[in-house]
């Protein structure tokens, strides 16, 4: 029985980064299934280069999938129905029970839905150096040469994509202060009390619910505030939650089986973005609190 032949020394060194890159084109896509299609393309291309002539191969390595994520994200301009259309494709459910601190704000290492939502509002260029620099510490020589600007230039891009998230997390508040506006909604909801719905609802607001039957949308308030109102005095239990950081609802049937799971983001005192799933079979596949 021959010996099993040892892997060779290009793809160990590209297995080595691969945990690395993935990270990094998820980040700048926030898109697990887009990461894993960048970095599979990244290895093509190694493959097909001679890694004699590279010198340093994360530096190429980092270079080849920011340069793939930058087409992705310039293909989604073109396409922005297909954008964050797995946004909660990955639930991180946890029971926000207790008092919030103040300064809740930072960019983790772990990228969350509500630092996706910000990153939305950035273009390709700003996005890909607010990334790469300042959660990867890459040089502002190696983002110009992916962007095909100078160094300086990409540090402006970098600079002015940092005001942008900054004002963003200013605008949003507090944690306690974002919760008062989702418990707003939800007593205005059951109430069925449009012209308070109103009120905590940005007048372009976005609803996105995840059904069975696929994704389905819905743009201005009121058109929002219309259908909430269906769901006034209707026979449920709720619990309020984190939803991959953000505030958040997890409703049941009076049986205790999941009814839905919606997470909000909340800009200057009112809701701007409404993301939910009310697929049982999703909502059966994710880790939910107990009723309370």
């Amino acid at each position: 029985m021959s010996e099993t032949s040892p892997m060779d020394p290009v793809a160990e060194a590209f297995e080595a980064q691969r945990d690395r890159l993935r990270a990094v084109a998820h980040r700048i896509l926030g898109s697990h299934a887009d990461a894993e299609d960048v970095v599979q393309e990244a290895w093509l291309r190694l493959a097909r280069q001679d890694a004699a002539t590279i010198d340093n191969l994360a530096g190429w390595l980092t270079t080849v999938v920011g340069r793939i994520s930058l087409d992705v994200l310039r293909s989604r301009q073109r396409r922005p129905e297909a954008s964050y259309d797995e946004r909660l494709s990955e639930l991180v459910v946890t029971p926000d029970d207790g008092p919030a601190p103040e300064d809740e704000v930072a960019l983790a290492d772990s990228i969350s839905l509500a630092l996706l939502v910000v990153l939305q509002s950035l273009g390709p260029s700003e996005r890909l150096a607010f990334v790469l620099h300042d959660l990867f510490a890459v040089p502002f020589d190696e983002i110009g040469q992916i962007l095909g600007k100078s160094a300086d230039a990409a540090k402006m891009l970098a600079s002015r994509a940092r005001k942008k998230v900054q004002v963003t997390e200013r605008q949003t508040g507090t944690r306690r202060e974002q919760r008062e506006v989702v418990e707003a909604f939800r007593a205005a909801a059951a109430d069925g009390d449009f012209e308070a719905l109103l009120r905590v609802l940005d007048p372009d607001v976005k609803l996105t619910i995840d059904t069975p039957g696929g994704l389905v949308v819905s743009i201005g308030a009121t058109r929002i505030a219309t259908g909430a109102q269906m769901f006034s005095g209707a026979a449920a239990r709720y619990r309020a939650v984190l939803v991959n950081g953000l505030p958040g609802i997890v409703s049941w049937r009076v049986d205790g089986t999941p009814l839905s799971v919606f997470a909000f983001t909340v800009v200057d005192g009112r809701i701007v973005d409404i993301a939910a799933v009310t697929d049982p079979a999703k909502l059966a596949s994710v880790e939910l609190p107990d009723p309370e």
